[in-house]
């Protein structure tokens, strides 16, 4: 489960760098990519509840998830920002990926 995980979040990754290529150069991003890295996030969330529930998870998976958790929240305010046809603050685009990209490293750092 770990593995799709992880697998997800990193194909979310690559649409999320698109996205930050247009807002860095002041230009609204592709709204349907923004729904898929947004549904690509969820599924990879969703995963790692299943895993959680299990029971069975070490500490760092949890770690990875309420990191994951916390970059999916920023980008629900990045998103607002885009349904307000606004461009988000740079500062918050570089916070979300950053966060995304501890938790996306925690979570790489359990199967190492």
């Amino acid at each position: 489960m770990l593995n799709y995980a992880i697998i997800v979040f990193a194909i979310a990754a690559v649409g999320g760098l698109l996205l930050a290529a247009h807002v860095l150069r002041n230009k609204f991003a592709p709204w349907m990519l923004s729904l898929l890295h947004a549904l690509l996030g969820a599924t990879g969330l969703v995963l790692l509840v299943t895993l959680l529930a299990q029971g069975n998870a070490p500490q760092k998976v949890l770690i990875g998830f309420v990191l994951m958790l916390v970059a999916a929240l920023g980008g629900f305010f990045l998103a607002s920002f885009h349904v307000r046809k606004k461009l988000p603050p740079k500062a918050v685009v570089v916070i979300h990926a950053g966060v995304a990209v501890a938790g996306f490293l925690t979570l790489v750092s359990v199967l190492l």
